[in-house]
């Protein structure tokens, strides 16, 4: 029979909470929030955050043996770069976007936080509150609390500036956001690995890529604006 710990249920949900305040995951949220409706940004998040910490919580400490947090982390920074330039891509008709969109947010979103939660400093504290308390229940249950509270504030920020900020403000932001957080994060990984001068040419070359694809983007844009 399962045990459920009380103190590990507070724990999680509290430590959880002050890791996730002004993480890369809740930035996301806040950015997500800005193009797609809340309710199913914090849908997807609770999806995503419950498969990630129940993965977490089952394997533990061996998920890092595993499967290498510098890989994962590589792997969610690079995808961070194409999301900020998904992000800028062209606006499809509304006609088309309605019957996409439908399971298009979720499955954006969760696909995202799923991604990002790996190798991210709420995902290693729950892996050591899972050890600690032994309590898989409550451990999952308090982190997943704990994770959506955190990024609602984020989706409330999110609406707010929304509304009151320009769309295309919004999708730059957010396409900065992205890139930004990539950048920085294969930063973290690669000095280790390869040394400063080969890290410093990768970053270089995903920057240039970005400007690139950022003004093969835009140019798309703008022709579809003419066509119109």
């Amino acid at each position: 029979m399962l045990e459920f710990s009380l103190a590990a249920f507070i724990a999680s949900f509290a430590l959880v909470v002050l890791a996730e305040m002004g993480d890369k995951t809740q930035f996301i949220a806040m950015t997500f929030a800005t193009k797609f409706n809340p309710y199913k940004v914090l849908f997807a998040v609770f999806l995503a955050t419950i498969a990630n910490f129940a993965i977490t919580v089952a394997i533990g400490q061996l998920l890092t043996t595993v499967v290498p947090l510098d890989v994962i982390s590589l792997a969610a920074s690079s995808s961070f770069i194409c999301f900020g330039l998904w992000t800028l891509r062209p606006e499809k008709p509304k006609a088309e976007t309605q019957k996409t969109s439908r399971f298009g947010a979720v499955g954006t979103v969760g696909a995202a936080f799923f991604i990002a939660e790996f190798g991210d400093k709420t995902q290693l504290t729950t892996i050591s509150l899972a050890a600690q308390y032994r309590s898989a229940v409550a451990v999952l249950l308090g982190a997943t609390l704990g994770m959506l509270v955190a990024d609602g504030i984020g989706i409330g920020i999110g609406v707010v500036l929304g509304r009151h900020i320009p769309q295309r403000a919004v999708k730059w932001v957010s396409a900065v956001i992205f890139i930004v957080f990539g950048l920085a994060g294969i930063y973290e990984v690669l000095p280790s690995k390869v040394g400063l001068t080969v890290t410093a040419l990768v970053l270089a070359a995903l920057i240039v890529a970005s400007a690139l694809a950022i003004a093969f983007i835009t140019r798309k844009r703008g022709l579809n604006q003419k066509r119109r």
